[in-house]
């Protein structure tokens, strides 16, 4: 997916033009799922050198300036009233992550003239198939970063938590995904607007909005499931009872409303 914008080339880019930049290449690379609106939430964001150099010193500021405006968008388009589904709910838009994750890069090979900005952005760390991305410029002119080189500057510049206490592999409507487990308890379920959980999963309302949740003993370092469903959950084949703390080994299958499959890793 490739937009350019309409406007010229100014002198200097300002950081305000930048975030504008954010929020219309969100708009653009909205992906429209069963019962959701998925939004990108990481964005490469590639300027001219001198442009670079000017801003740098204040890119934190800008960036978490931009990440305010990104998230007052998304609240905005939900408060208006989300799109219908076909024959059910509305659909609210989302993203895969729960933090925005925004990076300048200087452009070195003479791809971003000087008072331009070029964004590509992803829905999440593993592309979806079939979903290339949406890239934009401020001018017009095609994308001329090439894919790869976002690719390669992305790893590079992406952090890792320091501690990874477990990892949870699974698809849903989003594509394969990979959840870092780095605190000691976390919620799983749909999630809502009025209901935060710290892995959200997009998929059919079989699946409670809070469904599952997970604790860690920082003493031990074992973990424990409850179920907290309405549909069930499953360990290892089994069904657990709803409410009550159950062992969960260090590898389990976890099923979920027999809608999808979690693969749950321990680290030691």
């Amino acid at each position: 997916m490739a937009r350019s914008g309409t406007k010229q080339p100014q002198t200097r880019i300002s950081g305000q033009t930048i975030i504008d930049e954010l929020i219309r290449n969100m708009e653009v690379g909205r992906l429209e799922l069963g019962y959701s609106i998925l939004l990108p939430c990481l964005f490469s964001v590639y300027l001219h050198p001198d442009d670079y150099a000017r801003l740098v010193a204040v890119q934190d500021l800008m960036k978490e300036d931009a990440k305010r405006a990104l998230t007052a968008r998304v609240a905005e388009w939900n408060a208006k009233g989300p799109r219908f589904r076909r024959g059910g709910a509305r659909k609210t838009y989302r993203t895969a992550q729960n933090d925005w994750w925004i990076q300048l890069f200087a452009d070195t090979e003479n791809a971003v003239p000087a008072g331009d900005v070029e964004i590509h952005s992803e829905l999440n760390d593993v592309a979806r198939p079939g979903y290339r991305g949406a890239k934009t410029t401020l001018i017009e002119r095609e994308p001329a970063v090439t894919a790869a080189r976002v690719a390669r500057d992305r790893e590079s510049t992406r952090r890792q938590p320091d501690r990874v206490f477990a990892e949870i592999r699974y698809q849903d409507d989003s594509g394969p995904q990979t959840y870092f487990v780095t605190q000691n308890e976390i919620s799983i379920g749909r999630g809502g607007e009025d209901l935060w959980v710290d892995l959200p999963l997009y998929t059919n309302d079989e699946v409670s909005r809070e469904h599952i949740g997970l604790r860690r003993d920082p003493a031990s370092g074992a973990f424990a499931i409850v179920d907290k469903s309405r549909n069930g959950t499953w360990l290892n084949g089994r069904r657990l009872a709803r409410g009550v703390e159950e062992h969960l080994p260090d590898r389990a299958e976890i099923g979920v409303a027999e809608v999808l499959k979690l693969s749950f890793e321990a680290r030691k």
